[in-house]
């Protein structure tokens, strides 16, 4: 895959939105807007929709996979997959399982992305204890990766029961079923995405996303040596686009901001200004603006990152339904091909 054909796509994380009087709505439905959601960015062109799995009151979504198999029912063509699966606290044969399913019923759409999860619920909620967190998710990518073969399968580890000779089914009519490694900028994490021969998707959410040029390269590096073909790099970042620069910012920045300070408490953060927001959005990982805006930040980071799929995070906390669709067309209808257009002639020339 080249620079003039690269992927977009859109991630929500499920987040509970507020209707049009300001009232939160019900989990069931801002459910039912993920799936409308992804009809939009199935209309307008956008290549894959990813849903994220939380545990946590802020978010609606708990089970991706199930809300990725109806979203299946009404779109034709786009990729669907989570944004990420929290491998460490599920059990790898069952998300391949529910994985494969989903990609049955999309006729070959289905991808998952593996992750560790930046948020912690899981593990109590499922009983698991957080001093396994390393060794839970190398484990259990490990056998991931072999599931990945559909072969009679042999595996001993710590952190579930052995297999002995087994198959898992469904299998993957064509083909392995797509998966990709969440990595947040860990060295580690980068050798560990290489060595399995798993693309590699980077969550880019603060400061600067060139200074994840030198993960990028570590990974071509070790894919190399490793003597695997080309394999695909993405980026994860938030945003949200409107008509205007001013428009964008004035809508998004009461929704970043309860949400920021929300997680920010949690955390032992400081509470974030509109300084730090601008900033953001001037020279971080904030694509916040015009559709001429965002295309013109995003373009050159794609090139310079020489990556083969960009996905906007585009939901934030509170923000309603309605404004996120808007964000959803403007994206796909706008900012997406001004992109290509960009990195075209950057080809050509």
């Amino acid at each position: 895959m080249t620079k003039s054909n690269v992927e977009f796509g859109l991630d929500t994380f499920g987040d509970v939105t507020h209707d049009a009087n300001g009232q939160p709505e019900t989990y069931a439905q801002v459910i039912r807007n993920v799936i409308k959601e992804a009809v939009a960015a199935d209309q307008v062109g956008i290549d894959f929709f990813g849903i994220g799995e939380h545990h946590r009151e802020d978010f609606a979504v708990s089970s991706p996979e199930t809300v990725l198999a109806a979203v299946a029912t009404v779109t034709e063509r786009i990729k669907l997959g989570s944004a990420v699966t929290v491998l460490s606290s599920d059990d790898p044969v069952r998300v391949y399982q529910r994985f494969a399913t989903v990609d049955a019923a999309s006729n070959g759409r289905a991808e998952v992305i593996l992750g560790r999860g930046s948020f912690t619920e899981s593990f109590p909620l499922f009983g698991y204890s957080l001093s396994d967190y390393d060794k839970l998710f190398e484990e259990k990518v490990e056998l991931f990766a072999q599931l990945l073969e559909q072969k009679p399968l042999s595996w001993t580890g710590m952190t579930r029961p052995p297999l002995n000779g087994q198959r898992v089914f469904p299998l993957v009519e064509k083909g392995p079923l797509k998966t990709w490694l969440g990595v947040g900028g860990s060295p580690d994490s980068v050798i560990r995405a290489a060595q399995y021969g798993l693309p590699m998707m980077l969550a880019i959410i603060g400061g600067s996303p060139y200074r994840f040029k030198p993960f990028v390269d570590l990974y071509r590096n070790a894919n190399e040596q490793l003597k695997h073909p080309a394999i695909p790099v993405g980026v994860h970042s938030p945003g949200y686009i409107a008509e205007t620069d001013a428009a964008a910012k004035a809508e998004f920045w009461p929704h970043f901001r309860a949400m920021r300070d929300r997680i920010g408490r949690e955390r032992g953060w400081g509470p974030v200004s509109e300084r730090d927001y601008e900033a953001e959005i001037d020279q971080g990982s904030l694509y916040v603006g015009s559709p001429e805006s965002v295309a013109a930040k995003l373009a050159p980071v794609i090139e310079n990152l020489g990556i083969q799929r960009f996905q906007l995070k585009y939901s934030i906390g509170t923000m309603p339904h309605e404004k996120l669709v808007q964000s959803i067309r403007l994206f796909g209808e706008e900012v997406v091909p001004r992109v290509k257009t960009t990195l075209a002639k950057e080809v050509a020339a």
